[in-house]
């Protein structure tokens, strides 16, 4: 710690101004590099030198009296950057800050936009009506009626800040807000526009065309650059998000790129196999099904399914065969299906329950019962 810059003088704490001055003289005299070439001494002089410095400022005085120090950490133990750190950090700045200005950049707006499944499928162009503010037409974002302009405050006389003393342990100390008079900008409008109030714009229902991109999903959000609100004073404008939202498709369910569908096929048709025709959102595609197949089983079309959003390529359409167990058969159809029971040798199955695996749908089951 630095030593107590009294005691570097050698005078008692409640010197006056002119003892402080003395004895400086007399150390400068007996110190200084000119009358005393010893390298110590000049260390000495140097640490007198900032002691003088401190203590013949009446406010650095005070403020080291008090534990703070322009050069340092004094005898209380605190530091502090300077006298202009200490007065910013307990009454803020002391510093002018200018006028700002009427003209400001709008804000950004975000709407919400409901689209189907085939439009975000294929991408669309959209005519938007939303309430927005615009440049007002009269003053051109002025802000001032026709013929007038704004006038220099007369109580900031242009600044757009005004001084206020304030007396403290400190002594006075000088600090700086905005006019009350002009708000800040160091200009009054004699005359402000009748048809904006002063505000250089309006708001209004305005139409905007939107080009929505192909793969879009829930979630994403479209940036329209530059097509948010006009700012205060004819601001530039800011930009329009709009956050998209994908209504859920009749037989479609849509996962990440991919799309899912289920279709249910009679037994027999899932026995000697079959062939049907399947829509995609843009086209029919033939689906085969093999004999023999198993309810649950998944056939996929590679590159049917969503376009990748701002990428190359599509993902995948996976279709789920369910197969149905006829019911209400008559007496013929009962009859049939016995002789082919027979025929196979399933009139008396054996029934034993199946091995269960980690991955399958039984342990899933499992694990949903179990689950604390």
């Amino acid at each position: 710690m630095a030593n107590d810059f009294y005691d570097v003088l050698g005078v008692d704490s409640e010197a006056s101004g002119e003892e402080i001055k003395k004895a400086y003289r007399k150390l400068a005299r007996e110190l200084h590099p000119d009358l005393n070439p010893d390298p110590v001494a000049a260390e000495k002089f140097k640490e007198v030198t900032t002691a003088y410095e401190t203590l013949s400022d009446d406010q650095k005085r005070r403020m080291y009296d008090l534990g703070f120090s322009g050069n340092g950490p004094s005898a209380g133990g605190f530091g502090f950057g300077g006298l202009g750190d200490f007065v910013d950090a307990f009454f803020g700045s002391t510093q002018q800050r200018g006028p700002r200005s009427r003209t400001r950049r709008g804000q950004d707006a975000l709407i919400r936009l409901d689209i189907d499944l085939l439009e975000a499928y294929s991408g669309f162009n959209k005519d938007l009506t939303v309430e927005t503010a615009v440049v007002c037409n009269i003053c051109n974002g002025s802000c001032c009626a026709p013929g007038t302009a704004p006038s220099v405050c007369s109580m900031c006389r242009g600044r757009g800040d005004v001084q206020a003393v304030q007396r403290s342990l400190l002594g006075q100390v000088v600090s700086s807000r905005p006019c009350p008079q002009c708000s800040g900008f160091g200009t009054v409008l004699p005359s402000p526009c009748s048809e904006c109030s002063g505000e250089g714009r309006v708001r209004t229902r305005a139409t905007l065309n939107a080009q929505i991109p192909a793969g879009v999903d829930t979630g994403t959000r479209v940036q329209l650059v530059g097509r948010g609100e006009v700012g205060p004073g004819g601001g530039d404008p800011g930009d329009l998000y709009l956050e998209i939202v994908v209504k859920q498709h009749k037989s479609l369910h849509r996962v990440g790129d991919d799309l899912q569908s289920i279709i249910t096929i009679p037994m027999s048709s899932a026995s000697l196999g079959t062939t049907f025709e399947f829509k995609t959102l843009d086209a029919t595609e033939q689906i085969t099904v093999k004999p023999g197949t198993q309810s649950g089983t998944v056939i996929s079309l590679r590159g049917r399914g969503m376009p990748r959003l701002r990428r190359e390529g599509r993902g995948d359409l996976h279709i789920e065969i369910i197969v149905q167990t006829p019911t209400g058969l008559n007496d013929e159809q009962k009859g049939l299906m016995k002789k082919l029971s027979e025929l196979r040798g399933e009139d008396s199955p054996v029934v034993e329950p199946e091995k269960l695996s980690d991955s399958g749908l039984f342990s899933k089951l499992r694990d949903a019962f179990t689950r604390p």
